[in-house]
């Protein structure tokens, strides 16, 4: 038996180094004997032949011949499935060396000097299309992240779609909030690959934007996020590290950045925030209640997962980032006394416990009158209900008392004298000219000051903490006329994040726009929002939403808010050159197409500089042998991935045939006439 065919049938035996379909996973086996992986070397011991070939014997010890090993794996071409020797026999190189021998594009983490393209087409595409997602080593970058032309430009109002003709900078209302003069002022739905969108918009909006809200895909078997190799969380790492860099890029100095995400990968995002932002620019962690632990959920051993975290960085100063948030509370029974006379000065004030008080308002003499009455449940609940109506119809009468934290001189001298005649209310100055209050040497604190306005109704409140658990998950697939199997969120959640982050006229930013709730939510809000997304949704998709809101959505957050319809929003897409074949390829269904595709690929696309076309024909029934989805694979990965939209330096190259309106609006977005 040769050499390779005893190494392969030895890997065989370890589960971990076979992939589903039965081959080996190569790379696997390459990077763990690049790191002197343990259970490969012992692997490799136990077979004669192979710890004769791959280790050398020094005084008795047995040494891994690691680089002899790789170059026994590179020279025999060993473990190629039939799609990788298809690539060697066209030459798919760099620099004389097989692009998956090379180690500085293996996704190993962290890897400073690689991009995770990672174009999607729609959210059906799984684990099998692993190609529409690739790592390019830096030297394979060379115009990538150049800005890009922008085409397909429109405008939607309460009349439906019009015709775009030129960005709105309004100088006024920039001044007011405090952006420069020439800031476009107008809502963008862009469409096209997020991080070269992302790029794209440095130019205008870098340090302008207030916050960021994004829901990434998870990296969970169920998302939109899949890749078939060992190295998904790798890959997912650079695909995150990649956007967040230029978004942090985008924000104003206070802003902040919201990133929704579940337990598998928190942890590890956490630290690539903390590598990024900073980890003293990191705010608390808030953790979502999502769901139940009912139905099938249950079904499945141990923990039930019913949360999620939200992680959150501000740019620069953290003082004043976020606002007071408040949220709905109950009743609560400390604040158990009530002043009958409140319009009469303090010194006369007559105080009652708030139970006796709504025994005699309910038509009872004593609680044990009222007991008598009815049974006790029925009682006890009667005047819980009065208690609560009566703290909230007299706020500003009903009290707690609490004892002041390091109260200063001219406080204490009130403590002692209200210790002193512990039957009166003594006044005292406070900080803010008003008056503190206290009794029997405690201040006094108003259930008025519990009280605020939330969705439109003066409720009691508790202060936002990083726990939510009281937004609603049901009944969401609807929300805003659109829907989303999994991962939409309901817009209060956005509403909440908005209000405490923001005031009006603010810039919101979600490049994982995906249904369209945060740019909903902030039109709702009247914040200015930037949307992008590269998934087709088809009727669900956010510019469908945002019409829907224009003209009056009534769902989510429309009834709180009295939504009552109206604005505008500009849809852009990225002008496509080689990703317009990404697509075709995508969809094709044979052989026949996609050797249709290459002959239009051959004259009319950009392809890498690494492709060897004569060779590509030479071998092209070798091609056809291949199964359709790596024939799809090796004509995505031959394109120039530099080309796939165009370049804003292209908008007169004739070659990219820019129209004379996409030349317009392109250039009245980077304001290219005013250089």
């Amino acid at each position: 038996m040769k050499l390779y065919e005893t190494l392969e049938t030895q890997l065989k035996t370890e589960n971990n180094f076979v992939a589903d379909n039965g081959e080996l996973k190569k790379w696997v086996v390459i990077n763990k004997a690049q790191n002197y992986d343990a259970d490969l070397i012992g692997l490799l011991l136990d077979n004669k032949e192979l710890k004769q070939k791959f280790f050398i014997d020094v005084k008795g010890t047995l040494v891994f011949n690691q680089n002899l090993f790789v170059q026994f794996l590179e020279q025999k071409n060993y473990l190629n499935d039939s799609y990788t020797q298809y690539k060697n026999k066209v030459g798919l190189t760099i620099n004389g060396k097989y692009i998956k021998q090379r180690n500085e594009v293996a996704l190993v983490w962290p890897f400073k000097d690689c991009v995770l393209e990672g174009g999607q087409s729609k959210e059906e595409d799984k684990r099998e299309e692993i190609f529409f997602n690739e790592i390019l080593a830096q030297d394979e970058i060379t115009q990538l992240l150049e800005p890009k032309v922008l085409t397909s430009a429109k405008i939607y109002d309460k009349d439906g779609e019009k015709e775009f003709s030129l960005f709105t900078r309004d100088a006024e209302l920039n001044k007011k909030r405090g952006l420069p003069e020439n800031t476009i002022n107008d809502n963008l739905i862009i469409k096209g690959n997020n991080l070269l969108a992302l790029h794209s918009l440095k130019k205008e909006f870098t340090g302008k934007v207030k916050l960021i809200y994004i829901d990434p895909p998870y990296n969970t078997d169920g998302d939109s996020f899949a890749y078939n190799d060992s190295f998904n969380h790798s890959s997912w790492l650079t695909f995150m590290k990649n956007r967040l860099e230029v978004a942090k890029e985008l924000l104003v100095e206070d802003g902040v950045i919201f990133v929704q995400i579940d337990y598998i990968e928190q942890a590890y995002l956490k630290v690539l925030m903390d590598s990024i932002f900073g980890k003293n620019q990191s705010l608390p962690e808030v953790s979502v209640k999502t769901s139940t632990p009912a139905g099938f959920k249950v079904i499945n051993p141990g923990l039930v997962n019913v949360s999620e975290s939200i992680l959150v960085y501000v740019k620069g100063n953290k003082k004043n980032a976020l606002k007071k948030g408040y949220v709905k509370a109950g009743y609560q029974k400390d604040y158990n006394k009530i002043i009958l006379n409140k319009d009469e000065p303090s010194s006369n004030w007559i105080i009652e416990n708030i139970s006796d008080f709504a025994i005699k308002k309910l038509g009872f003499k004593s609680k044990a009158e009222l007991n008598k009455k009815f049974d006790k449940k029925t009682a006890q609940n009667l005047l819980e209900t009065e208690i609560e109506n009566i703290a909230l119809d007299n706020a500003n009468s009903v009290f707690a008392t609490y004892g002041p934290h390091k109260p200063s001189s001219k406080m204490k001298e009130g403590i002692k004298l209200s210790k002193a005649n512990p039957l009166k209310v003594i006044e005292i100055p406070n900080e803010s000219n008003g008056l503190h209050y206290l009794i029997k040497g405690r201040l006094l604190a108003f259930y008025s000051n519990k009280l605020q306005n939330i969705d439109g109704e003066t409720v009691p409140t508790q202060r936002l903490s990083d726990f939510w658990d009281d937004l609603s998950w049901d009944s969401l697939s609807n929300e805003g006329g659109v829907t989303l199997k999994n991962g939409k969120k309901p817009e209060a959640l956005l509403k909440r994040i908005i209000e405490i982050s923001t005031n009006e006229n603010d810039i919101v930013l979600d490049y994982h726009l995906g249904s369209g709730t945060t740019s909903a939510v902030a039109h709702k809000m009247n914040r200015q929002y930037i949307g992008i997304e590269q998934l087709d949704y088809g009727d669900n998709d956010s510019s469908i939403r945002l019409q829907n809101v224009i003209g009056k959505d009534l769902s989510g957050i429309s009834k709180s808010i009295n939504w009552q319809g109206g604005g505008s929003f500009i849809y852009l897409e990225l002008k496509k050159y080689n990703q317009t074949f990404i697509n075709q390829i995508e969809k094709a269904k044979d052989i026949n197409t996609l050797l249709a595709i290459w002959e239009e690929m051959k004259v009319k696309s950009f392809l890498n500089y690494n492709v060897d076309i004569q060779k590509q024909e030479e071998h092209l029934e070798d091609f056809k042998k291949l199964d359709l989805a790596k024939q799809k694979q090796h004509l995505i990965e031959i394109l120039d991935k530099n080309q796939l939209y165009v370049n804003l330096s292209s908008l007169d190259d004739k070659d990219f045939s820019c129209s004379e309106k996409e030349k317009q609006v392109t250039k009245d977005f980077y304001q290219l006439n005013n250089d």
